[in-house]
């Protein structure tokens, strides 16, 4: 599915733009600052821009987006003045949409850009769902750095070790050190319910760890 980072200080706004992509078959990443937008960037196809952000100016974004590389990136402002067309244009803005604007206009444009810019995107490969900085000893999820305990922390540190691999409530209690006894395997069970709503919390439709019942946790494949 084609993930667009849409990047937009108003709900009512973004609640629309987000029903109205997700209807046409989009995944849509919506964050209401710059810096939560630019965290999110990794893995994005098309990233839609507000200029009037409140932590910063949608034109320095697209700056830093720019120097980081092509993703596609359509621009939105409350201001039709022509000089700042040209600007975001000049900075490397795929397209521009003045507010206020027909959502089904903005998917438009969204299928133009991709269409347009089809074998960019296809040649820039997405960042891994979660990333594990293990001299740090810490996690990062969909660009955002978790906030785990150390037991949670080698818990999922274990399962990203190898995506797809089922390991046993043995197994990961090892990793924390820990006798293979039934009282303490249930710790296990609440360590993966803690870190699975942490993950919830930056994707509320994810589920990356699969329960394998009888047998132990995995962490799917690609996630």
């Amino acid at each position: 599915m084609t993930r667009i980072l849409l990047i937009e200080d108003e709900p009512a706004i973004a609640d629309t733009l987000v029903f109205a992509l997700r209807r046409e078959g989009f995944e849509v990443d919506w964050r209401r600052l710059a810096r939560d937008g630019e965290a999110a960037l990794p893995g994005a196809a098309l990233v839609i821009l507000d200029v009037g952000l409140p932590d910063d100016s949608g034109f320095e974004v697209l700056k830093r987006i720019r120097r980081q590389g092509e993703v596609p990136v359509l621009m939105l402002t409350a201001r039709a003045d022509e000089v700042d067309r040209i600007v975001g244009l000049e900075l490397g803005a795929d397209d521009y949409v003045v507010k206020p604007f027909s959502p089904r206009e903005v998917v438009a444009r969204v299928r133009a850009i991709l269409k347009r810019t089809g074998a960019r995107v296809a040649t820039t490969a997405p960042a891994a769902a979660l990333e594990h900085d293990a001299a740090a000893r810490r996690l990062r999820y969909r660009g955002h750095w978790l906030a785990l305990t150390p037991s949670e922390y080698r818990v999922l540190a274990l399962l990203a070790s190898a995506p797809g691999r089922v390991f046993s409530r043995a197994q990961l209690l090892d990793a924390l050190g820990e006798a293979a006894e039934d009282s303490f395997e249930r710790v296990i069970d609440s360590h993966v319910k803690s870190v699975r709503a942490k993950l919830r919390e930056i994707a509320p439709d994810d589920d990356p760890i699969e329960t394998h019942r009888g047998f132990g946790y995995s962490l799917k494949d690609g996630g």
